[in-house]
């Protein structure tokens, strides 16, 4: 598995993950789907300000996961805390491939000079707390009723990795 800078010819790769998550699952709390050109354009703005945007690809060069950061909250005083996605498809589960991504993103960070990595992280989506836990993430937060979908709220659990 090779863990490389995304492009555009990245996108429908990125995106036959990112929308059924979208759409299906309680992994994320935004019910708008990304185009393609959406994430085109996302993987050209973090190129633009030092943001990573990686993917995971297998042997035929088939998208098997993503990661990238983005600043936490606007304004200097954040400039060095990211806040993190990664998502993969169900294939690549339990392979370490989203270990391996997040190890990229951690290098990248630590070079940048960023001070941590930040997962708001479903507190529907016990799978997604548990493998932050198991890289070192800890629970800083709990956010209660945050977001909603699928016609109840759901808590925000902020999980954070100092680097």
């Amino acid at each position: 598995m090779l863990i490389r800078p995304a492009t555009a010819a990245d996108a429908p790769g990125i995106a036959a993950i990112w929308n059924p998550v979208i759409r299906d699952t309680l992994v994320t709390f935004n019910p708008v789907e990304k185009t393609e050109g959406e994430i085109a354009q996302t993987i050209a703005a973090r190129a633009a300000l030092n943001q990573p945007f990686l993917v995971a690809v297998d042997g035929a060069a088939q998208v098997a996961g993503f990661a990238t950061y983005f600043q936490f909250r606007a304004g200097l005083g954040y400039a060095r805390a990211m806040e993190h996605t990664i998502l993969l498809a169900p294939w690549a589960w339990g392979k370490g491939v989203g270990r391996r991504l997040m190890t990229a993103l951690e290098d990248h960070g630590r070079k940048a000079g960023i001070s941590c990595l930040i997962g708001g992280v479903s507190g529907s989506n016990p799978a997604g707390i548990a493998f932050h836990a198991a890289i070192g993430f800890v629970e800083t937060g709990r956010l209660p009723r945050t977001g909603y979908k699928f016609g109840r709220f759901h808590d925000l659990v902020l999980m954070q990795k100092l680097l």
